[in-house]
Formats: C-alpha cells, sequence, structure tokens
C-alpha cells in the first residue's frame, strides 16, 4: 500500500470517526466551538504519529500478554508532554479541552490504531497511519464544531458571521444540538461517497469492513457481526 494511500485511507475511506464511529466521547464534548474541535484533533494526531512510531518500533521487543499495558504506557506518555505543551502555550485551549486532553490515554482510535496497525507494520507506515487518522480525526471535529458554533452562537473561531442573518439557537451548544450534527454529517458523508463503506459491509460482511481487525481483537479474535449472524442462522 502506497504512503499517499494509507494517509488517505484515515482522511476519508477509515475516517475514525465519521466512517468507523470511534471517539465519540470527546468528537461530542469539546466541539461546541471550531477552535476547540481543531485544538482536539491536533494533540490527537500529535499523540498517534509519536505512539504509532515508538509501538512500530518496539514491536517486535513487547511481549505478546502484556502488549496493551504497554501500548497505553507509551501513549500516556505522549499525552503527558504534549498536555504540559498545550498547557504552557496555548492556555485557553487547554482549558477548553479540560479532562478530555489527559484522557485521550484511553481514547479507543489511538489505542486501536495501535493494535490493528502499527503493531503490524513498518515505522514509516505507522507514520503515516498516524497523520492520516490524525487528519480524519481533526478535519471531523473542525466540521462539527463549526456547523455547532455557526448555528449556536453566530460566530465561527470567534469571528462574528450572522449577525443580521438569523439569531442564534442554543440547543446547537448543547447536547442534542451535538448529536443532531454529528448525524447529519455522518449522512452527509455516507451520501458523498455514495455509500460505499456500507455497502461493502453488507455485501461482504467482516470482510469489508474497516473496523473488522479491531472488532476482532476486541472480542477474542472473532467479530461481534459474524457471531450475529450465525445465530441469526
Amino acid at each position: 500500500m502506497s504512503k499517499l494511500k494509507i494517509i488517505l485511507n484515515g482522511i476519508i475511506k477509515e475516517n475514525p470517526t465519521l466512517v468507523l464511529v470511534l471517539g465519540t466521547c470527546p468528537t461530542l464534548a469539546v466541539t461546541t466551538l471550531a477552535v476547540n474541535g481543531l485544538g482536539m484533533g491536533l494533540t490527537a494526531m500529535l499523540v498517534l504519529i509519536g505512539s504509532n512510531v515508538v509501538i512500530s518500533l518496539l514491536k517486535n521487543i513487547i511481549p505478546d500478554k502484556v502488549r496493551i499495558p504497554a501500548y497505553i504506557v507509551v501513549i500516556a506518555a505522549f499525552v503527558t508532554v504534549i498536555g504540559f505543551l498545550v498547557q504552557a502555550y496555548f492556555p485557553d485551549i487547554y482549558n477548553a479541552l479540560g479532562i478530555f486532553l489527559p484522557l485521550i490515554t484511553v481514547n479507543c482510535i489511538i489505542l486501536g490504531r495501535a493494535e490493528m496497525f502499527a503493531n503490524k507494520n513498518t515505522v514509516l507506515d505507522s507514520l503515516c497511519d498516524g497523520i492520516g487518522m490524525g487528519l480524519g480525526f481533526t478535519l471531523a471535529l473542525v466540521v462539527i464544531g463549526s456547523v455547532r458554533e455557526i448555528f449556536g452562537m453566530g460566530t465561527w473561531f470567534g469571528i462574528t458571521l450572522t449577525a443580521n442573518l438569523f439569531d442564534s439557537m442554543t440547543i446547537f451548544s448543547l447536547a442534542p444540538g451535538g448529536f443532531f450534527v454529528f448525524g447529519c454529517v455522518i449522512a452527509l458523508t455516507n451520501k458523498l461517497t455514495k455509500g460505499r463503506v456500507l455497502k461493502n459491509h453488507q455485501e461482504g460482511g467482516c470482510a469489508g469492513c474497516p473496523a473488522a481487525a479491531s472488532c476482532a481483537a476486541l472480542h477474542g479474535g472473532e467479530s461481534q457481526c459474524v457471531k450475529a449472524g450465525e445465530k441469526e442462522e
């Protein structure tokens, strides 16, 4: 697989938020403002890149029985360092992200890429995967945050846009508005890709699902959709 294709996979085909639907909690919590989404996305991308590279370098050294705890230690180290940097140079972003910044340590996107990709591929490929997944996550958060900020506050990155057009709707800054925008953006993504991801999953089962490997890893080597299919039969 080419390096460019690995990067594009994370942005479009396997977008962690809009296709794999991972990292939903921080997605809904921090996207009341576009700048918060940008801050969370870039922070997670830096952690993704660093942890992917280190785990790929150590994949032949880490014993298989303790690989998950080892991954968490590596990820936590990057989260701690980057958290200190954000606190020092971007205190407003640090305060806005709150508890969700240290919780990047257990973000399923980062741990999932460590298990699914970095553990099985070269350092350069793992670096590209971290960039692609990080860009995809950042793009999703900025889009969702932009919609919520424009309709909820009438601003975009702090710039007033809708003062003379329509009144802001507070619900977009609240949890229900977050769920609504999140669902609409996922639906729009599915429309723009002409439902190819969903179609591949339905026709090819787990073989066509971009989350098949991570699903199997979390459920004892067998995907839940396979088990569900056996029950139906």
